[in-house]
Order: C-alpha cells, then structure tokens, then sequence
C-alpha cells in the first residue's frame, strides 16, 4: 500500500496543522485539554492519511469484459440516453465511492482515448442521478481495438471539490491503467452500448480493477 501522489499537499499540511494545534494545545500546560485534543484530532489525520491510499492490485484483465472503474456500490444499472457524447441510448452502470473506498479511478477497457472534457458543476450528493449532468465531471471515451467506445464519467460529490484526469485525447492506454482521481466522496458512470451482459448487482460493493461489471458481445 503507498499513498497516492495527489495526498502529498494535502496530507503534508494535514499534518502541520495536526502538530501546530496540539504543539499549541500543549503549551496551555492542561494535560487533559491536551489529550482531549489529540483524541480528536489524530483520527481526523489518521482519515484523511487513509483517503489517499493507493493499493497495489493485479488486473482482471479480458478483451470482452468490462472493470470497474473505481472502489464502491453499484447504484445504477439502467438505459438511458447519454446526451453530451453518444446522443443515443447507452447503458449506464454507476460506481458511487464513499468516504471510505479508495479514490484512485481506472480505465475498464483499453484502447485509444478519443475525447476527454471537463466540466464545471454543482457539487450535489453523487449518489443523485442527475449529479451525473449537473456535478462538476469530466467525461473520457476510449475507443477498443474493434471499433466499441466506452464512455467514463467522473463526477464529484458533495464534498469533492476536484476531479484530476490523467488521459488524453491520443493517448492508447491499457485497461485498468490510472484514469484519475477525485477528491473526497464521488462516482463513476460508465456508458455502455446497449445490449451489454451486465455480470454486476444492484448494490453489489465493486473493487477497480478487479470487478468484472460486464460483457461486450
């Protein structure tokens, strides 16, 4: 396990701020205070440490099958029309990440990146369905060897306030290869063409990487 580069700033200055406020609380010379205070606070850095894990995992990897993109629940499986890429009728399979799952984002299929857009947004709950429309995302389409695009979109939750994608347009990379990341609480949606073998539940827990969420036919 080792932590993933975008917690560096993040857990350096978590860190500076958890030693400056119990270095202050020390000084007060209330031993309680200050044990109180580190009850409190060495868990809140113990969390935010353990959001930016990046685990060491081997890929399920198949030419026909689809990965989950990220750690979390299954909380979509359904027909729908994607309007911002495809405008047509998809079916979309929706990872939502918790606090608590990993945060790293991976690519479920390989092939040629052909289209990658950010887009600014709202920050409603991600487990919404239209946080897919109005949250801030981004939306990456891979296009596999035979011709099949697959579209990921990810999107930011009540709490994340950045969505980092490492793909672009040109790129080929490989399934499971690190799509990105997004910061605290989010969800990944996944287009795929009708018609998919989904292999995964309603509610099902998804590990990326590993999962296998369908099968192209």
């Amino acid at each position: 396990m080792r932590i993933h580069k975008e917690g560096y700033a993040i857990i350096a200055v978590a860190i500076l701020i958890w030693a400056l406020l119990n270095g202050l609380v020390w000084e007060t010379r209330e031993p309680y205070f200050f044990v109180f205070m580190l009850l409190i606070s060495t868990p809140v850095l113990a969390l935010t440490i353990r959001f930016f894990r990046y685990p060491e995992r081997e890929i399920n990897s198949g030419d026909k099958t689809i990965l989950a993109p990220a750690d979390g629940q299954i909380v979509t499986i359904e027909e729908t029309t994607e309007t911002e890429y495809f405008q047509d009728r998809r079916l979309q399979v929706s990872v939502f990440m918790s606090l608590f799952n990993v945060h790293v984002n991976w690519l479920p299929v390989a092939g040629k990146i052909k289209y990658v857009k950010h887009h600014n947004g709202r920050y409603m709950s991600a487990y919404l369905p239209k946080s897919s429309t109005d949250n801030e995302r981004t939306t990456t389409v891979v296009e596999m060897e035979d011709g099949t695009e697959i579209l990921v979109r990810q999107i930011a939750g009540a709490m994340a306030k950045r969505v980092v994608t490492y793909a672009n347009e040109g790129d080929t990379m490989e399934q499971g290869g690190e799509l990105g990341f997004i910061k605290f609480g989010s969800r990944v949606d996944v287009f795929l063409p009708v018609g998919t073998e989904v292999t995964a539940d309603m509610c099902e827990a998804v590990t990326g990487r590993q999962t296998i969420l369908a099968r192209l036919k």
